[in-house]
């Protein structure tokens, strides 16, 4: 490792904490990305699925081939974090350490060029568009396995609260799935003090939240897990009209395909239930579904040794989360594996005071290059 690894992965770091970019606008972070890997000398192709960058390192005589992959998008939350390098863009922020991720990424590249030890093709997935925006999506559809193909792929995200460096392998769930919703309930205008000469809606909806909490406890087997949770509300005008419309937003979350399709359903069904019993119209909105994160068994144990291999901490213990992550797309088409690096006692993720540890840097990017080159074993 280079004496000056850690400084070096360190500014890199800070300035695109003090750039970030929202979803779908990543040009300066690509480019920034594409500037270091002239640098090093690697070669890459731009504008993969948006502002996405694929480099690739080939070595030997092998045609094993595996991906890594880093996020870069950053969340529209105002920055409260009083560092030197605080973001410089109102209300832009990376709230949930991608800065981090892309900068570990560059790390293992910088490892992986100069290391003998190794024969194969690896391929460095830089994915824009990460918080709720379907980067990986897009990168699939822009032919990503096609024109970069990978036996294998491997991720990893900054865990808040887990001791700094340790690296946390769960054996499948890691990071649910997810999918927006949106219920809107119409009725009848009218005076607040003639309720009965009106249809309201905000009746229909205040009576599909209480029925919505019954939904996972009464159709999911109670050894599977889920939950949909109410977000937003949304009525009226005026303290003196029942108005004509009411909605409810939120989101739905499943470890399992199976799961968020009866979960989805039953939001629906009861939606239109709870409307018909009360006169109202509802109309059921469903966004594009994330898939859940869950690793392969065999591609997991391969991380955790490999964490060990590079003088990691590995933990095999802690639950999976509700959050989502759309690294679970690549894993439809490739095997792989996603791993937790703990941050330390830190500010949770999307939080405004949350940062990154600049001393996992290193730990994550010799993460990242163990375990490609145990895949390419």
């Amino acid at each position: 490792m280079p004496d000056d690894f850690a400084t070096t992965l360190t500014a890199w770091r800070h300035h695109l904490h003090t750039h970030p970019e929202l979803s779908r606008q990543e040009r300066e972070t690509a480019a920034f990305v594409c500037a270091r890997l002239d640098e090093l000398g690697i070669p890459y192709e731009a504008g993969i699925g948006g502002h996405g960058v694929v480099a690739s390192l080939k070595r030997g005589n092998s045609n094993r081939s595996v991906g890594l992959r880093a996020d870069m998008d950053a969340l529209p939350i105002p920055e409260a974090t009083g560092k030197p390098y605080a973001s410089t863009r109102p209300g832009v922020m990376h709230a949930c350490g991608h800065d981090g991720h892309t900068t570990s990424l560059l790390g293992a590249a910088m490892l992986l060029k100069d290391d003998p030890d190794w024969s194969g093709q690896i391929h460095l997935v830089f994915q824009p568009a990460e918080e709720g925006y379907k980067g990986a999506h897009a990168m699939v559809e822009d032919g990503l396995f096609q024109r970069f193909p990978m036996e294998r792929i491997f991720g990893y995200h900054n865990w808040p609260g887990l001791e700094a460096g340790t690296v946390m392998v769960h054996p499948e769930s890691v990071m649910a799935g997810a999918v927006n919703f949106v219920v809107t309930m119409k009725g009848k205008a009218g005076h607040a003090g003639m309720p009965h000469l009106c249809i309201d809606p905000v009746q229909g909806i205040a009576q599909l939240i209480v029925a919505v909490n019954s939904i996972v406890a009464r159709n999911l087997p109670p050894i599977q897990s889920g939950v949909i949770s109410t977000c937003m509300l949304k009525a009226g005008e005026a303290r003196n009209q029942v108005p004509e419309r009411a909605s409810m937003e939120g989101t739905i979350r499943a470890y399992t395909t199976e799961s968020m399709e009866l979960l989805k359903r039953r939001l629906t069904e009861t939606a239109k239930g709870v409307a018909t019993a009360l006169g109202l119209e509802a109309d059921v909105w469903l966004g594009e579904e994330l898939s859940p994160t869950g690793n392969v068994p065999e591609q997991a144990e391969l991380m955790a040794q490999a964490a060990a291999e590079a003088g990691l901490r590995v933990r095999r213990d802690m639950e999976p989360t509700m959050g989502a992550e759309d690294f679970g797309r690549f894993l439809v088409d490739v095997p792989g594996a996603y791993a937790w690096v703990g941050n330390g006692p830190s500010s949770g993720l999307h939080s405004p005071t949350y940062d990154y540890n600049d001393e996992i840097l290193p730990l994550a990017a010799k993460l990242l290059a163990s375990t490609a080159k145990a895949a390419l074993r």
